[in-house]
């Protein structure tokens, strides 16, 4: 299988529409980790991402009466792009489904490039499933995202050139995992021509469907998948790939969001290239790898994978970046209320660099302070903490406590004295005109609603926090009503963060 895979690899056609991209040093990277660091710039494609690679070299391969038939495809964004650019250039017609929540940007991307959209369900899945009976109706070729043997060897194609084009012998190589093509392609080859090289797959820890598979010996799928780094979420890695990566992958290492949105700042400081969140995974993992190894003096490769970022997400990017380069502390932190107290508390904290500071009265006994301070390293924030702890304030750390990063800083009125049984709920509704009336439809009025903040991401999905007034006697009911919910959420109502200040 190996050496099938690498022929495939070598005899590829991507080049009649692909380009090589280079394998860039990126000095700031590697002066800061003591490691040679070098970029792979796979979202200087023309569809600025991989994708276009497996997607031609799989439609390049088409007979002339598959090709005939048409081709078509589901995708929210680059392998949509990736098989219309790739359809145009061989002169298929090509059909693809996308999720309504679609940014319109990207759909007219696509039909700029010659290929019918339809629009169908919320999420791929479903658009998928649409797309797949498309198929059975008509018998266009369908051409998936990264369970083919022909997609698989596209992406190889980056392997064979990252060999070609490094100064020396590659230590890592660190690839972005979603339902694997890319990760599967890459190892392959380098396993076969540099089996010295480790390989390492990199996936968000809310959309981990390759890693919990490697731990269950097979392929498991997600109950659901997190939204920020899209261009991974997968909730089942594929057949083919999983069999490849189990056997020439060496480790799949897992980060968060904050990781990832500090991995694009710094992609950004060495070039001033905006990668998509998914592009920046393998920049998140290698930063992850050296800290957790004390790697020294290797040569690492991280694949850019694409560059297709939403901007209104920047400013989501912009908060959580800092946060995740351990440059940036959150605390609740609760004072005397009494004159002076609140400049004791400041003359504590010294000349740091305060990034955020709410206050709202509470109580004559007592306040509740969020504070957000300028930081040199997660062990600064922990120093903090024990100090303000010695001096007899009563403090939570809230640098892993979604709601506050994600909610609270954004809020402000403090608590109700007036809200009676109040529940706390963070819900994920898709990005598409009438979700919200849909979930309130549900809701029905059956129970007050004491609270409510959304604030748009630029994603897919939008993030809700919803306070609601459910008397004891209702909790049957409302636990029913929970179960008809078909979007994704948390209860907050213990989060310590919502006892403080909402």
């Amino acid at each position: 299988m190996l050496k099938n895979y690498v022929a495939a690899i070598e005899s590829a056609k991507v080049y009649d529409i692909a380009c090589t991209t280079p394998l860039e040093l990126a000095p700031k990277l590697s002066g800061r980790l003591h490691n040679e660091v070098l970029l792979k710039r796979e979202d200087m494609q023309a569809v600025f991402s991989f994708k276009l690679r497996g997607a031609y070299n799989k439609i390049a391969n088409l007979s002339a009466a598959d090709c005939e038939r048409g081709v078509l495809c589901a995708s929210a964004g680059n392998h949509a792009q990736g098989v219309a650019l790739s359809a145009k250039k061989r002169g298929c017609p090509a059909t693809i489904v996308m999720p309504r929540t679609t940014p319109e940007i990207k759909a007219q991307a696509v039909r700029a490039m010659g290929a019918h959209v339809e629009l169908a369900g919320d999420n791929y899945s479903e658009a998928a499933d649409r797309a797949e009976q498309i198929r059975d109706e008509t018998g266009m070729v369908y051409v998936h995202p990264y369970d083919d043997p022909d997609v698989i060897a596209g992406q190889g194609t980056i392997a064979a050139e990252i060999l070609g084009q490094a100064p020396r012998d590659i230590d890592v190589v660190f690839v972005p995992i979603g339902g694997g093509g890319l990760a599967a392609g890459i190892a392959v080859y380098l396993k076969h021509l540099s089996p010295g090289t480790r390989v390492i797959g990199v996936e968000p820890e809310d959309s981990a469907a390759m890693y919990h598979s490697l731990a269950a010996g097979r392929r498991i799928v997600l109950d659901q998948v997190g939204i920020f780094v899209d261009g991974v979420a997968v909730k089942q890695v594929g057949g083919h790939t999983f069999d490849l990566v189990r056997e020439y992958v060496d480790e799949v290492l897992l980060v968060d969001t904050d990781e990832v949105c500090a991995a694009i700042k710094d992609i950004f400081d060495e070039n001033r290239s905006i990668v998509e969140p998914a592009g920046a995974l393998a920049v998140a993992g290698m930063k992850r790898y050296v800290e957790r190894e004390s790697a020294r003096g290797k040569t690492m490769v991280c694949i850019n994978s694409g560059a297709n970022m939403n901007f209104d997400r920047l400013r989501h990017i912009s908060e959580r970046a800092e946060i995740g380069e351990h440059r940036e502390a959150l605390f609740a932190v609760s004072i005397p209320e009494r004159p002076g107290a609140f400049m004791d508390f400041c003359r504590l904290l010294g000349p740091r660099v305060i990034t955020e500071f709410n206050y709202r009265l509470a109580s004559r006994d007592e306040a509740h302070i969020f504070v957000g301070m300028g930081i040199g390293s997660a062990e600064e924030a922990d120093a903090i903490e024990r100090r303000l702890i010695d001096q007899g304030y009563a403090v939570a750390n809230l640098l892993n406590n979604e709601l506050a990063k994600l909610h609270l800083r954004h809020m402000v009125g403090g608590r109700s004295a007036s809200a009676q049984n109040e529940l706390l709920y963070r819900f994920e509704f898709p990005e598409r005109p009438g979700a919200l009336l849909e979930f309130l439809s549900k809701l029905a009025g059956r129970w007050n609603i004491s609270l409510f903040h959304y604030r748009n991401h630029g994603a897919a999905f939008g993030r809700v926090l919803v306070g609601m007034e459910v008397p004891p006697q209702d909790m049957d009911a409302f636990n029913r009503f929970l179960q008809d919910v078909t979007f994704s959420f948390v209860e907050e109502t213990a989060n310590p963060a919502f006892q403080l200040f909402l």
